[in-house]
């Protein structure tokens, strides 16, 4: 069997490629960012080719830069952003429009009406959400209402309806798979996790065509081989889950009662629970973790929409800061906030809040304020999110969380972490290998054609980098309260 597993991490703003060796190292990697459009206020989109063909780059990129051919790769891994939505031609491979990112709240109106209707209940008990233009149904039957002849042709079976993870399977296998797997399904508000397939009351709710739907898979498995026309080598695709599900599972996070944060673009806090889906009673949502064979893992979810995303509006909205990686020593300028608090909700407050129709908002402004006060405030800002939706999880849990694991790009920030650890007051665990959610990916499709054994060997391979305790600092409390009077202001709005 060829050594190693190429892991494909199709994020928000980038798109990269990660070879792995049978020790879990990496051993080459390549990124391209890509354009962020943003057609109207409140509108996120991708363009799908472009998607694609920086996946594809980035893929070609990291396997030459690793000395290999595509003949050394024994099996290819796919995490991705979740919810963006994709409908393309299946005739012509061409979508009929842009992606709609995660991010976009053009259809919170319409999450208000099903609300008003009264079907919040039955959509959690079914999907483990709440109503929320984050999830993908609302934007599918955007697509089918606003494109010319996306309705009929629907009907006539002639689309396709796939998340990112979709879209990539169906480029790489040249057309003939349209499939996806039980971590993507479970964030599209389509997906029944309680009988794990398709919901045809769903469906008819949303007006969506059954044909329009991938086929649901496990996470590791074998869904289809790469096409000659991307490579001369027919590798499998043998491993596929959403990008903060895959962080889950890098983490190693396989214990119930297990907590991860991932810091990317947004922030997202997944705690796991086990073998059966427990139904948040304050405000987290359900979500399938993975599933492996016939075992299925779900996890309790917080989304919080605005994560490392504040530091890229103080680079490029703002301009106090040249690169992203200035924020910490500009913060650092400073004792403390000075009194500031940003609340970063530029698209709405995710959980526990969900609240659409909320913006951001700047509070504790003086003649003395500094953008070192406004960086500091920006960086506080992720932790106070991240500590409302642990105190969440843990009231769904019953027991206090007894560390967070941690990864995703905005860890390197020594600064944030420590103040984490303190406003939380358990400790902060970097893993040696920050690289979590493609490492997630890569294991799950080592996993499927037999390149790791079982997850205990994998165990092995997981281990601690940097730990961060709390300080125990006398004005915790204090903070928090500064931050509770911020985010009520922000709701008024």
């Amino acid at each position: 069997m060829p050594e190693f597993i190429l892991s494909l991490d199709q994020g928000t703003t980038s798109s990269r490629a990660i070879v792995f060796d049978r020790k879990g190292n990496p051993m080459a990697s390549s990124q391209k960012e890509f354009s962020q459009l943003f057609p109207q206020p409140g509108w996120v989109e991708h363009d799908p080719l472009e998607i694609w063909s920086s996946q594809l780059t980035v893929a070609t990129e990291a396997i030459v830069k690793a000395g290999l051919k595509p003949a050394d790769i024994a099996a290819i891994g796919i995490t991705n952003q979740r919810e963006t939505t994709l409908i393309w031609n299946r005739e012509t491979g061409r979508p009929v429009c842009n992606a709609i990112v995660w991010q976009d709240r053009r259809t919170a109106d319409y999450c208000n009406e099903l609300k008003a209707a009264g079907k919040s209940e039955m959509i959690r008990e079914r999907t483990g959400l709440v109503i929320d233009a984050y999830f993908s149904a609302t934007k599918i039957r955007w697509i089918l209402d606003q494109v010319p002849g996306a309705q009929d042709l629907a009907k006539e079976g002639k689309l396709a309806f796939g998340t990112v993870d979709s879209w990539l399977l169906w480029n790489l296998t040249g057309g003939q798979v349209h499939a996806t797997d039980v971590t993507n399904a479970s964030r599209t508000m389509l997906f029944n996790i309680q009988t794990m397939q398709w919901d045809e009351q769903l469906l008819a709710l949303f007006g969506i065509p059954a044909s329009l739907l991938p086929k649901v898979c496990s996470s590791s498995e074998v869904y289809g081989h790469t096409a000659g026309k991307v490579w001369a080598a027919k590798i499998p695709i043998a491993g596929i889950a959403g990008d903060q599900q895959s962080a889950l599972f890098g983490q190693m996070c396989t214990e119930e009662g297990m907590v991860k944060n991932t810091y990317g673009t947004g922030c997202f806090l997944l705690m796991n629970i086990g073998a059966k889906p427990i139904l948040s009673r304050n405000n987290l949502v359900t979500t399938v973790a993975w599933k492996i064979g016939e075992e299925v893992r779900y996890a309790l979810e917080g989304s919080i929409f605005i994560g490392g995303a504040v530091v890229q509006w103080l680079r490029d909205g703002l301009g106090i800061i040249g690169s992203s990686g200035d924020v910490e020593a500009m913060a650092e300028r400073v004792e403390d906030n000075g009194g500031v608090y940003l609340v970063p909700a530029f698209t709405g407050l995710g959980a526990p809040h969900w609240q659409q129709q909320a913006r951001g908002m700047i509070t504790g402004i003086t003649r003395g304020t500094t953008a070192g006060h406004l960086s500091r405030a920006a960086l506080e800002s992720i932790a106070f999110q991240t500590l409302e939706v642990v105190r969440a999880m843990e009231a769904d849990a019953g027991a206090a969380i007894r560390e967070l694991r941690v990864d995703g790009g905005a860890v390197v920030n020594n600064l944030l972490m420590q103040f984490q650890a303190d406003i939380l007051g358990v400790k902060v665990v970097r893993p040696g290998l920050t690289e979590t959610t493609a490492m997630g990916a890569a294991y799950l499709a080592g996993l499927a054609v037999g390149f790791w054994k079982d997850v205990a060997e994998i165990s092995r391979q997981w281990k601690v980098g940097k730990t961060f305790e709390p300080a125990g600092s006398g004005d915790t409390e204090q903070l928090i309260s500064g931050w509770n009077r911020a985010v009520a202001a922000c709701k008024i709005v």
